[in-house]
C-alpha cells in the first residue's frame, strides 16, 4: 500500500510510484498510434467517415457507468478485506487480554498467544500463496504448515489448548465460552478474507468492458479527426488513460491481498499484534514496519 504524506500538486502529476501507467502505457501508444495513422489517412488520401461526436458521448457515457460500476465492486471487495483484517486484529488483542483472564496456567497463555501470531501470519501467508518467510517462522510449529490448511491447523491447536485446561479444571466454563467465541470471530474473519481471495469478480465483466474500451478508443478518431486534427492522437491518448486506468485500477482492487502497491499491507498488520502480544510473552515488542520509497507491504 502506498501511503506517506501526500505529495504536492506537481509532484502528482509527474509521479509513477502507485499510478497504473506503467502498465497501461502500451495500450495507450497503440491507440494514439491507430488515431495518427486515421488522422494521416483522412488528411492526405481522404475518404474517412466522418461521425457525429454525439454518438461517441452516449457510448462513452454508457461506457463510463459501467465502468464505475466495477470500480465500485472492486472497492468494496477492498474496503470489506480492510475491515476483516481490523476485526483480525482486534479479536487477536483480545484473545490475549481474555487469555490473561481466564487461563491461570502460564504455559496455557503463552501457547495461545503463540499460536495466536502463527495464525495471523499463516493466514497472511495462505492468502497470498506464499511459503513461511522470516516473520512467521519463530511462531510455526514443525506441524502446522505441512497440514492441509495451516491457518486451521493454528486455530485447532489453541482449541486443544483450552479442552486440555477445561478437562483439567484450570478453566472455568464461562471462560471456556468466552474464549470459544473468540476463536469463532477469528475463524468468521478467516473464512471472509478466503471468500474475497478465492472469489474474483465475473470474468465476463474484464472481458466486456476491456473489448469496449479498446472498440470505444479505435472508433473515436472517426468523430474527433473533422474538428481536433492532429490534436486527435492526443485527445484519444487522455480518453485512452481513463479508460484503460479505471480498468487497470479495478484488476488491482479486486485482490486486496496481493503484493502490489495498492495491496493491503499484510506484513504491517501482523506485526500491529506482534507488537500487542510479545510483551505478554516476555518478549520485546517489535518496531512498527516503516514504508519502503511510501510502499507498506
Amino acid at each position: 500500500m502506498i501511503v506517506g504524506k501526500r505529495k504536492s500538486t506537481f509532484a502528482l502529476l509527474f509521479s509513477l510510484r502507485g499510478s497504473v501507467l506503467p502498465h497501461i502505457y502500451p495500450r495507450i501508444l497503440v491507440v494514439m498510434a491507430f488515431a495518427a495513422l486515421l488522422v494521416a489517412i483522412d488528411l492526405h488520401l481522404g475518404g474517412l467517415q466522418h461521425t457525429a461526436t454525439g454518438t461517441f458521448a452516449v457510448f462513452g457515457v454508457a461506457l463510463s457507468l459501467f465502468l464505475g460500476f466495477r470500480n465500485n465492486a472492486a472497492y468494496e471487495r477492498w474496503w470489506e478485506a480492510r475491515r476483516l483484517w481490523g476485526q483480525l486484529v482486534a479479536d487477536s488483542r483480545s484473545l490475549a487480554r481474555e487469555s490473561a483472564l481466564f487461563l491461570d496456567d502460564p504455559d496455557a497463555r503463552q501457547q495461545v498467544l503463540r499460536h495466536t501470531l502463527a495464525f495471523l501470519h499463516l493466514h497472511r501467508l495462505n492468502l497470498r500463496k506464499l511459503p513461511p518467510d522470516d516473520a512467521a517462522r519463530p511462531w510455526i510449529t514443525d506441524a502446522l504448515p505441512t497440514s492441509a490448511h495451516p491457518p486451521c491447523a493454528a486455530l485447532d491447536a489453541m482449541a486443544e489448548v483450552l479442552r486440555t485446561e477445561r478437562q483439567a479444571d484450570r478453566l472455568d466454563g464461562f471462560g471456556a465460552k468466552a474464549l470459544d467465541e473468540r476463536l469463532s470471530s477469528l475463524a468468521l474473519a478467516q473464512a471472509g478474507c478466503e471468500r474475497i481471495a478465492t472469489t474474483p469478480l465475473p470474468f465476463v465483466y474484464s472481458l466486456l468492458v476491456y473489448r469496449t474500451s479498446v472498440l470505444y478508443c479505435l472508433l473515436v478518431p472517426l468523430g474527433l479527426v473533422e474538428a481536433s486534427g492532429w490534436l486527435t492522437p492526443l485527445i484519444v491518448g487522455i480518453i485512452a488513460y481513463i479508460f484503460f486506468g479505471l480498468s487497470e485500477v479495478t484488476e488491482e482492487l479486486e485482490n486486496p491481498f496481493g503484493q502490489t502497491v495498492n495491496g493491503l499491507p499484510l506484513d504491517a498488520l501482523c506485526r500491529v499484534v506482534e507488537i500487542g502480544l510479545m510483551p505478554k510473552l516476555g518478549l520485546p515488542a517489535p518496531d512498527p514496519l516503516q514504508p519502503v520509497d511510501s510502499y507498506l507491504s
